[in-house]
């Protein structure tokens, strides 16, 4: 943030690097840096409130010597910023008695001025003017604030600041621009096509809001501009109705912030509130999460977040968004590989006596199976990427279950087949009067489960649009995995403890060609799914 614009007593300038000699620029200069809660660190850089470290650099660039300044005309009492006043007051040491600054909202501020510092001295102040001159200013983007002074006899004797907030002096307007960062403009296009809503509820004049909106992207398809007194003025029905509609809220308090959120929240939204400042502690315990500014934000506010950005970005939200489906899709995708497998072998051993079938798994084959087969995959499957147009599509709803959109069919049908293909399989080797009926069904088991977990790495896509090398971690599991099922069978001091038998290549090559029936399976689904013949539930 910078100081772009200074106006003063004799109108708007653009050339703030040209410094007039006259009075009242200097007056303005000594109240943005006396009027301030910024500070300058050792090295000369600045740290605070942007804002305030923006007036209090610009003054420095202007000449000022800040530490002298500040050691010669001490802050002998202040009027904190609030919300309702929309004015900061502080005073100081005058060669003849106080002085008053007065920095916030240009309609704030120049409703309490009587007059104008000038070259000339003292002129009477035209306040449409000035007021058309911030209006002006507010639709360039710029943050406006006016600064008046006023000279005092003696100092107050009461702490309300509307005995000192009156009868003063306007020095100018000082307009900042808050330029958004590059990626601004990218994660608000992120939100809309990932379904989520971006709203802008700030304290800044509506014309601010709306040129800073319109930069973002946030007004496209006919969003409206809405103030804190229009706010005020809707009913809680009028607000339900446009509340769909409505993309800013300029000029707000801190109630009013609650109440969007409120309304929002009417409607079933999911509301996620980000702000730094104490005023926005309330709207922030209020949203369902609350972010708040690691670097400019308060004590206060970060208490009353759930998350605390350490970087200030809007960027880094919708990051967080995009890590987060990620991380709940490979969550969903881990559950279905092993709750699938386990029911695969639950229906292998419950099923077998009623087809009059012998036992086809030892103990030790179930061990193995969920050791090795079901463990190392599914923990690779965790570094699964994100899907194609995973920001494309809508936020699932907060109470959704985890095994919605046909994931719980998918695991019933898919074990039933599993189980179905190892009992044919067992059924096979006893009729061809093959005594390792138990190693080829633990074979068939370890292979399907591995076929399985590479064909449900996307709900859609198929495996051999994504490529096997898209996820290495995974494809090395999937071998290894393969590798010790093949020691299991073939290494002659792994047989005993096991209770496996070496198969013979034909037994072997059934196995595996079975398994493959899982694969193609899987893939059929998803096929039908991508054609439309298929609608998740």
């Amino acid at each position: 943030m910078q100081v772009d614009i200074i106006c003063t007593a004799e109108g708007s300038k653009r050339q703030p690097n040209l410094i007039p000699d006259a009075e009242p620029w200097a007056s303005l200069l000594a109240a943005m840096a006396l009027n301030n809660d910024a500070h300058q660190a050792e090295d000369g850089s600045f740290f605070g409130d942007p804002t305030e470290v923006a007036l209090k650099r610009a003054a420095a660039e202007q000449g000022i010597n800040l530490r002298e300044l500040t050691d010669r005309v001490p802050r002998l009492a202040e009027f904190a910023f609030d919300s309702v006043r929309k004015r900061m007051t502080t005073i100081h040491p005058a060669e003849t008695g106080w002085i008053a600054y007065v920095k916030g909202a240009p309609e704030a501020v120049i409703d309490g001025c009587t007059g104008v510092v000038s070259a000339n001295g003292h002129q009477p102040i035209d306040k449409a003017k000035w007021l058309a001159d911030a209006e002006r200013m507010a639709g360039d983007g710029l943050r406006v604030l006016a600064i008046a002074e006023r000279r005092l006899d003696a100092m107050p004797e009461s702490a309300e600041p509307g005995e000192v907030e009156q009868a003063l002096s306007l020095l100018g307007l000082v307009g900042l621009v808050d330029p958004p960062r590059p990626e601004a403009v990218d994660a608000v296009r992120s939100c809309q096509t990932a379904g989520i809503t971006a709203v802008m509820v700030t304290g800044d004049h509506p014309a601010t809001a709306r040129a800073i909106a319109l930069r973002l992207g946030m007004l496209e398809g006919g969003g409206s501009v809405v103030s804190g007194v229009e706010l005020g003025a809707m009913s809680d029905h009028d607000l339900a109705d446009q509340i769909t509609s409505i993309r800013v809220y300029a000029r707000v308090d801190p109630a009013q912030k609650i109440r969007v959120v409120e309304a929002l929240q009417a409607r079933g939204e999911f509301v996620a509130m980000t702000g730094d400042g104490v005023n926005d502690a309330p709207a922030l315990k209020r949203a369902d999460i609350g972010v708040a500014m690691g670097k400019a934000g308060t004590d206060v506010a970060r208490e009353a977040a759930s998350l605390v950005l350490l970087d200030d970005n809007f960027a880094t939200i919708i990051a967080a968004v995009r890590e987060g489906r990620r991380i709940y899709d490979n969550i969903r995708k881990v559950i279905k590989f092993i709750m699938t497998g386990n029911s695969a072998e639950i229906w292998t051993i419950f099923l077998a006596p009623f087809l009059g079938l012998p036992i086809p798994l030892l103990p030790i084959h179930i061990l193995w199976i969920n050791l090795v087969t079901d463990g190392l995959p599914a923990l690779a499957m965790a570094t699964e990427p994100e899907e194609r147009g995973l920001m494309h599509r809508p936020p699932r709803p907060p109470g959704e279950s985890v095994f919605a959109g046909g994931m719980w069919q998918h695991m019933v049908w898919v074990g039933l087949l599993i189980g179905g293909i190892s009992l044919l399989t067992q059924a096979y080797a006893i009729g061809i009067g093959s005594p390792r009926s138990q190693t080829m069904v633990l074979t068939v088991l370890t292979v399907a489960q591995l076929v399985h977990v590479l064909a449900i790495r996307s709900d859609r896509v198929s495996l051999f649009r994504l490529g096997l090398f898209s996820n290495i971690p995974l494809l090395g599991a999937v071998v290894l995995t393969f590798v010790l099922q093949m020691a299991v069978i073939y290494v002659p001091a792994l047989n005993p403890i096991l209770n496996t038998d070496p198969l013979a290549a034909s037994e072997l090559l059934f196995c595996i060609g079975i398994s493959l029936i899982v694969f193609i399976a899987v893939e059929a689904e998803k096929w039908l799914v991508r054609s439309g013949r298929l609608r998740r539930a």
